[in-house]
């Protein structure tokens, strides 16, 4: 059986996380060398943990951890509950210390829903595909995404509240859902959005709005990190300046370069080429959870490979866009990239689903 299911595997998306890793890490040698590598030294002990964590949810059936999501999903609220209540770093209650390390609920949090969602979508089609356009039962679905995803706004972290709508969007376009559904969402969201920015966002989610439209606004202060990496992206060129020998990560002017703007750093010392490559990367990666998601045993699969697609693609999208002044900064971690354990072990966890769910796909589907 083991056997059968190395075979199976796709070990692209594999391949796909080392590299990133290793251009991660490469990039915190040179982001930490002036703070004695410490974030770099933390990273690679989260990474240690991450490996036996992703080797151990590869080998134990997905089903199990579908069947033990509503479990999961209790004790992750009460961790999104509890984090509330401890005291806010850089303005947001979203860590748990322990010791010299930091633990953050919503990370894990996005594995589980995901999980969670798939679980209850398949329950709710058990009956029948067409299940999932009633409207009492895909409002039980939106309840579960919308409680924790309302937790994590009251943290606030809107960035990882908006990652959880991406995959819930990837779940329910391939649950069979209606495309009255899908255009009611479109009109509310156009209706919402101008709502939201002038009745409900606190001042500073509004004034990185505004300093993204225009980041002269306030050059020297909500603009200045925007302004500082897409010259830091600009200024790599092709190759690159060289490691340890950007002006504008060596200097302290990108900050900051091992979380938000570790792509920025990357753009300077290693050039187009490598940045490019990176999110050819993400692509294949993204590409080959949808793929997987096509070729899954069950629904059940189907839906945690496109959770976690949507996921990946969000922060994908997010973290490079803000880097280049495409979209507004929001504080997502660039996946295997950005310095960051819960991040780290969390993505680690859902490769393994990923590549659990593909080592379990039936031969049958191969030969249609």
């Amino acid at each position: 059986m083991k056997r059968k299911i190395l075979k199976n595997i796709e070990w692209s998306v594999l391949i796909c996380t080392i590299v990133l890793v290793t251009i991660g890490l490469i990039a915190l040698v040179s982001a930490t060398r002036n703070s004695n590598y410490e974030e770099l030294t933390r990273q690679l002990i989260w990474l240690a943990i991450s490996i036996p964590i992703l080797i151990i949810v590869v080998l134990i059936d997905y089903d199990f951890f579908a069947k033990i999501s509503p479990i999961l999903y209790a004790i992750i609220l009460a961790l999104l509950l509890g984090v509330l209540f401890t005291d806010a770093i850089n303005g947001a209650t979203s860590w748990f210390n322990i010791g010299p390390f930091s633990f953050q609920p919503a990370e894990f949090a996005k594995v589980v829903v995901v999980l969670f969602l798939a679980w209850l979508i398949s329950k709710i089609q058990d009956k029948g595909k067409d299940e999932i356009n009633k409207f009492l039962k895909l409002s039980l679905v939106l309840l579960a995404f919308a409680v924790p995803v309302l937790f994590i706004i009251k943290q606030p972290d809107y960035g990882t509240a908006i990652a959880f709508v991406s995959a819930l969007v990837f779940m329910l376009f391939v649950s069979g859902i209606r495309k009255r559904y899908i255009i009611s969402a479109i009109i509310l969201v156009v209706i919402l959005v101008p709502v939201l920015y002038l009745f409900v966002l606190p001042e500073h989610a509004k004034t990185r709005i505004d300093v993204f439209l225009n980041p002269n606004l306030d050059p020297r202060g909500a603009g200045y990190n925007i302004i500082q990496s897409k010259l830091a992206v600009g200024s790599g060129q092709l190759l690159g300046m060289g490691l340890f020998k950007g002006n504008q990560t060596q200097l302290g002017f990108l900050y900051p370069k091992t979380t938000d703007f570790i792509f920025a750093l990357i753009s300077e010392e290693m050039g187009f080429i490598v940045a490019a490559g990176i999110i050819f990367l993400y692509v294949i990666l993204i590409t080959k959870a949808v793929y997987i998601a096509k070729t899954a045993k069950d629904d059940v699969g189907s839906y945690i490979a496109m959770g976690i697609a949507g996921i990946f693609f969000f922060h994908m999208v997010e973290n490079i866009g803000m880097t280049m002044g495409l979209l507004p900064i929001t504080g997502i971690p660039l996946p295997f990239v950005s310095y960051g354990g819960s991040s780290l072990l969390s993505n680690f966890i859902m490769i393994g689903l990923l590549l659990n769910i593909s080592g379990r796909r039936q031969k049958a589907i191969f030969a249609k």
